[in-house]
Parts: structure tokens; sequence; C-alpha cells
């Protein structure tokens, strides 16, 4: 067959359902290959799109996503994207074009080095230069982008490559089983936790698995130990658990850091030195425990006294077999601190000023979204009240990256979301910026008969950066600019437009958006003129609880 043939029988090989993009003529012969083929091709507007929707598949399915470009641009376009999956840990495959390699075509015209252009930001990355190393190329990669840390991996191949016969076989995908940590090293954990007074849990994004998760409901339940998390953590438990102190979406200074600063252990679950870091430690401060797939990464504000590396979930149920509640265990001030959160965060939830403060468009969106419901954030000022604000029933119910950080992945998560779970309600929030980014991805969402709700968080500017500008005294310079009327851009696509002008419209309407077909677009006025005073002046003149 040809080599494209192989190419499709073997991603087919692999369970792809999916392979998200927009080809080129170099890719002419692999998008033949796909019409007879079980995998399903979504085209998109733009390859960012394509990348985001493929890594947001990696994330929710621990299988990679497959998207696809073509040379050149096309394939400099999945840049963003490739250091989204990798940073933050989603196994995600590139599949890119190139022009003919055995002789000239057109000589340097749209040639760019694309495999060493992603080597920095890809966990593989190769040149296919003969059709029958395509399988086993295949197989490697999806190994490798699942082999934790997840990631990205990226094949080029050539048209003339694709257009050749090959004979190679397929292989046989076989499960791989994840060491267990060391014995010593898990007998030291538990002789730190049982010795500790005041032992406090931290769960972070490596944790997000869902035998992970078990796990460590299991453990929390058994010890009684209370816990937090980061951002990308949110959902590994249900967080309407009463050992559940609140979310680090700051890196220090705020209410639930005085609860991490009076702890003398944190067991710190799947953290990875890449996600916003959720406290910093000192010489003198509390003993640290890294239990991962990998160890530490040291640096100056992160060093753990205990390594416990192998299979998290493996590593919690043998902790917890060694590990009873202690006497000497004291509590009482984590709960203390958990209630003062509380007590913070539900400040301004039910203010119905409008344009809406940010913490009342999390707690309404909270009220009528299901348990199970999704919401996928963008990159804005908002993830912070996000994270803070808005409790997690479910692992991976609130998708947000604190590793790239970038802008412009809300929309086509969400996309990605509600392809792969039909029968949830799923909710995209953007700022006004991050959703132009890829705006055009409404067409996609509408060509695919998604039952979509898009939520614009619309301030007229670049907020987060409004946001720090204030905090660090500068003047208030360069930031504001003018939107289109989201109302009729969203209904240009065939989408529904909406635009409330009280709080109490935005929740009529956002409750008749999730119960609605179709795809539907809010534009939603925020004021984040308390952002500074709250999460700048006044987290820093904080005083912890005695």
């Amino acid at each position: 067959m040809k080599t494209s043939d192989l190419f499709v029988k073997a991603l087919e090989n692999e369970g792809v359902e999916y392979i998200f993009g927009i080809p080129g003529e170099e890719n002419l012969d692999f998008l033949d290959s796909l019409q007879g083929s079980t995998i399903k091709l979504i085209l998109t507007r733009h390859e960012q799109g394509a990348g985001f929707m493929a890594a947001t598949y990696g994330r929710l399915t621990g299988k990679p996503g497959v998207c696809l470009a073509t040379l050149g641009p096309g394939a400099t376009n999945l840049v963003t994207p490739a250091a989204y999956a990798q940073l933050g840990g989603m196994p995600m495959m590139m599949i890119t074009g190139q022009k003919p390699i055995k002789a000239s075509k057109q000589g340097q015209f749209q040639i760019v080095n694309i495999v060493d252009m992603m080597r920095p930001i890809t966990k593989f990355t190769k040149q296919v230069v003969h059709g029958n190393v395509i399988a086993a190329t295949v197989r490697e990669a999806f190994r490798l982008a699942m082999e934790e840390r997840p990631g990205a991996v990226h094949i080029e191949l050539p048209e003339d490559i694709a257009a050749e016969d090959a004979n190679e076989h397929l292989y046989k995908v076989a499960p791989v089983r994840r060491p267990d940590a060391d014995s010593f090293a898990i007998e030291s954990a538990a002789d730190m936790i049982r010795s500790a007074k005041m032992p406090l849990l931290l769960i972070g994004a490596g944790a997000n698995r869902k035998r992970t998760s078990v796990a460590l409901m299991q453990f929390i339940e058994q010890t009684g130990i209370p816990f937090f998390n980061t951002q990308m953590g949110k959902g590994v438990i249900d967080e309407r658990h009463d050992a559940y102190l609140g979310t680090a979406a700051l890196s220090d200074h705020d209410f639930l850091h005085c609860a991490i600063e009076r702890a003398d252990l944190i067991i710190n679950i799947g953290h990875d030195v890449i996600e916003k870091p959720p406290f910093f430690m000192k010489e003198g401060g509390p003993n640290v425990i890294h239990v991962n797939f990998s160890a530490a990464q040291l640096d100056a504000v992160y060093f753990p006294q205990l390594d416990v590396v192998g299979d998290i979930a493996t590593t919690v149920n043998r902790l917890k077999s060694l590990l009873t509640p202690q006497s000497h265990w004291d509590f009482d001030y984590f709960y203390r601190v958990r209630d003062e959160v509380k007590k913070r965060l539900s400040k301004y939830s039910d203010d119905e000023r409008f344009p809406v403060l940010p913490q009342s468009a999390v707690s309404a969106i909270r009220e009528e979204l299901d348990e199970d419901g999704i919401v996928t954030l963008d990159n804005g000022v908002y993830k912070i009240w996000f994270a803070r604000n808005y409790p997690c029933y479910q692992n991976n119910t609130l998708l947000l990256d604190n590793a790239l950080a970038t802008m412009g992945a809300g929309l086509p998560s969400a996309m990605l979301a509600k392809l792969i779970n039909p029968d949830r309600k799923v909710i995209s929030v953007c700022g006004d910026g991050g959703f132009m980014m890829n705006s055009q991805e409404m067409e996609t969402a509408v060509r695919l008969e998604l039952d979509l709700v898009v939520i614009i968080l619309n301030d007229n500017a670049y907020g987060m950066i409004k946001w720090k500008q204030e905090g660090m005294g500068f003047n208030n310079f360069g930031l504001d600019y003018n939107n289109p009327d989201f109302v009729k851009y969203a209904e240009s696509y065939g989408a529904t437009g909406h635009r409330p002008s009280s709080h109490s419209e935005f929740k009529t309407v956002l409750r008749h958006a999730l119960n609605s077909k179709g795809v539907h677009l809010i534009e939603l006025a925020v004021d984040y003129s308390l952002n500074h005073s709250i999460l700048n002046e006044g987290l820093k003149e904080k005083i912890c609880i005695l």
C-alpha cells in the first residue's frame, strides 16, 4: 500500500478517532488515504484551533489527540499548541507535510526546517524518509506522547514519501505498566507523615488522573489529612469535601497560604514545577515530600526533603496502608483557615451590580451548571477568580491552563470537550482579547452542530496586563481597544448572540442558552475595578487568624 495508507492504518491501530486540522497540497495523499478510514477529519479555520483541540483531547482522554497541517506557515502555526501540550502535560501528535525531499520541486519556497523548529517544544520530532519506517515511527511517537510526563510529538511526512509504496507491518499496541516506588522511600514518607504535627496534602496537575483521584479520595477518607490543590489539580477530589481548604490560585499572600505557612509537612502529590508554584519553599519552612512519576526538578523555591518516585496511584495506596490517624495531629487551625477562606470568597458572589464583578459571574455559572458540566477558560485575570471561587465536583470539569497560560485556547478546548462529551453541558469562558485570537472557530462549532455556550467577559482591554500594570504602579497605557458587535458577530456565523444588561438577565440568558440547541454567545460586560484592591493591596496586608 501507499505510505500514506499505512500511516492512516497505523493511526487506526492506535485508536485515533479524530484528526483536527487544515490540509495543504503536501498532505493530499494523506487526505486521500483518510477517505476510507474510520478516523473523522475535523476541518478547522486555523491550525491553532486544531492544535488546541488535539491537546485537549489528550488532556481529557489520556490518549494523544492528532492534528494536521501543511508545511511552512501551516506548521509554524502549530508552535503555540505544541508548547501548550508540552508544558501542560497533554499527549498530542502533530502531522505536517513537506515538499519532496528526493528532488527539488520549487526550490526553497515555503520550506522551513520544521523538525528542528519543533525539537525544543516536543518529546519527539522526526521526518519520515522511507515508507517502511512509518508504522514503527507512529508506534514510538504514541508511546512517548503518553509516557509520563505526557506531551507533544511531531512527524513530518514529505509528499513524495507519502506517495511511495510501503511494506511495513503494524505493531501491536502493548500496555505499559509504570514502576512502583521504592519501598524504603514509601516507608520513609509514612514515617515523616506520622511524625508531623500538622501535615497538609497538596494535589497538583500530575495527580489529575482517574486512578489517582480514587486513590487520593480513599487516602483522605482514611487519614483525615486536609488538602488543597493547584489550579490544574482542581476537581481531582470533590471540592465540597470537609477536608478541602481551597485552591492556590496565587503564588503567595492569599488567605490559604496562612495554612501552608503553619504546616510542618506538605505531601505534594503530582506537583509539576512548570505550573505556577502554589507556595515557595524556604529554609526553616515546612518539609516537603514529593510524590510523582519522576523526581523533583529542584530550584530556589522547590527543594523537597524526600522524593517518592513511581506510579502515583500505587504510591498513594501503599501510603494509605501504612497510615492511620495520629493522636498528635492537629488540624484545628487548618479548618479555621478553611472557614475564613470560604467567608472571604463568598464576598461579592451575590453582588448584582452591572457590569458584573468576576466573582458574581463565577457564582452564577456554578449555580446554573450541572455537577458534571465542563467550563473551559481562555487566559485572563478572570482565571484567578475561577481558580479561587469556582468549586469543582469532578476532575477535568474546569479546564484552565496554568502552564503555558496562552490566550486563544478557550474556545477550541470547549468545542473538543463538547464533541467527545455530547451529553454534558459545556461553557467556554473567554476574555474579549483571548476570544478574538481564535474567534473564527465559531464557524467550526456551528458546522459541527455543537450545543455550546460561549461567554465573553468584555472589558475592551487586555485586562490581565492592566491589572499587573496597576499593581506595579504604572500609569494606564497602551492596553485598551475597541471590539466588534459580538452579538452580530455570532449571528454572522449562524450562532445565537445575547447581550444581557443586568446580572439577573445574565442568569436568565445563561439558563436558556444551556438548555437550548446550537451555539450561543453571551457578551457580558465585566467590572474588574476591584481586582487591584482585593488581589494586590488587600492580600498583601492580610493578617492570618490566630
